[in-house]
């Protein structure tokens, strides 16, 4: 079971408050490198191991400056991810870039900064040798195994999803990288999204590993690494486990063994492209009660709104709530828990049981450091708000401010409306 407590006490809470108004996000710096820590510990075994950290999770160059820190790397998906992974520090095969429908220029940066080009269809062959004037010395694909592997609610169906090689297509793909002279091979997949069985790691693990030593014997090949993906859930919901990395590790590292060097295949680097089980738990909404009305239900107003957490809206996610100061009164109260865009399905919570709410209180939504703020955007006007660090010695760190109006309006020119 998930205890969900805050990363700091009701005090601090406050003073932080007070200083920064609300909404805003607050990351837990000790937590997220301790569970970086711990991730690496599970795959200690295996020398090449790294976690590409998935920026769309959390793209904010502090927290990915200190996950660097913790020897993991970056999975972009855009030439923006990439510049904001060379701005801290990362480049070559620190970087995993895996996109789909992706412009020339892209694919080009990419190959310049030395990043693992992971190709998402067999037609990018020629399209990447066209772009770059010749392949790069390491190409990578990404495989769609289809109705062989079951999907989650999140992600779908592989067979139903647009990305990837088919098994057929990975062969006919490989032949042709090495009649073009290509010496550096890589595999990835990626076919769930926040899961929480620890077996569906392992069997995403083995089936490539079968899959690497097929390709092994009948092309010549050797592959340098194997990109099994993210996806590794976390428990929203206090009643939930969270996934045991130490079991996921030891169960890779069993099918490695047997599955892949006992078929003969040299050892290989291990990667995973985890962003959600890194910072996710440890992300935190922290806004203040505006308004409470009472009609055919009863609705808690909030000052933050679905444009700093869409998750709900859009998946009908859960995110649990503490509401400060009241951790031990009883949860006796109704509410929909609402933001104030102009959308009815802009509610944090629908009918939730939570202690008796006025306005004024503080509110924290958890699980809220992984697509969270990632994913805010304008509607209605609304401003992005400010991102937050609390530090290892208990300071917090303004890390990327709020925005203002003059941001929402800096692509627009007044000068010409006037003359319109």
């Amino acid at each position: 079971m998930s205890e969900k407590t805050l990363p700091c006490t009701e005090a601090q809470l406050r003073d932080i408050a007070t200083r920064w108004p609300t909404p805003f996000h607050l990351y837990d710096e000790k937590a997220i490198r301790a569970n970086a820590r711990r991730m690496k510990a599970a795959f200690a075994w295996n020398k090449g191991f790294r976690n590409f950290f998935a920026v769309k999770a959390a793209p904010n160059p502090f927290l990915m400056r200190v996950l660097k820190d913790e020897g993991f790397g970056a999975d972009c998906s855009s030439l923006p991810e990439l510049l904001l992974s060379e701005k801290v520090g990362l480049d070559g095969e620190a970087i995993m870039f895996t996109s789909n429908d992706t412009p020339a220029e892209e694919f080009v940066h990419a190959v310049e900064m030395g990043a693992n080009v992971n190709l998402d269809d067999i037609s990018h062959i020629e399209f990447l040798e066209k772009a770059c004037g010749k392949l790069p010395e390491l190409v990578c694909f990404r495989y769609n195994p289809g109705p062989l592997k079951g999907g989650n609610a999140i992600i779908g169906k592989p067979e139903e999803a647009k990305y990837g090689f088919t098994r057929e297509q990975l062969f006919e793909g490989y032949r042709l990288l090495k009649e073009k002279g290509v010496k550096r091979f890589g595999l990835h997949t990626m076919v769930a999204s926040n899961e929480l069985n620890p077996q569906y790691f392992i069997d995403t693990a083995i089936l490539l590993f079968d899959l690497i030593a097929e390709l092994h014997a009948e092309l010549g090949i050797t592959f340098e690494f194997v990109n099994l993906g993210g996806g590794i859930g976390i428990p929203y919901r206090p009643e939930q486990e969270g996934v045991n990395l130490e079991i996921v590790g030891e169960g890779i590292r069993k099918a490695y063994e047997e599955r892949l060097i006992g078929k003969g295949h040299p050892e290989l680097k291990i990667y995973l492209e985890c962003g959600r089980c890194i910072t996710g738990p440890y992300g935190y909404l922290v806004s203040t009660v505006r308004h409470l009305k009472h009609t055919y239900r009863d609705y808690v107003g909030m000052d933050a709104c679905m444009a700093n957490l869409m998750r709900p809206a859009l998946y009908g996610a859960y995110h649990h709530i503490t509401v400060v100061g009241k951790a031990d009164a009883p949860a006796d109260h109704i509410y929909d828990v609402t933001g104030s865009l102009c959308e009815n399905n802009d509610k944090f919570a629908i009918q939730r049981a939570l202690p008796e709410i006025v306005p004024g209180d503080l509110l924290v939504f958890h699980d809220a450091g992984a697509h969270g703020h990632a994913m805010g955007f304008n509607y209605n006007g609304k401003l992005r708000s400010a991102e937050l660090l609390l530090r290892e010695d208990g300071s917090v760190t303004e890390i990327r401010r709020a925005e203002t109006i003059e941001d929402l309006f800096a692509t627009l020119d007044f000068n010409k409306l006037a003359a319109f």
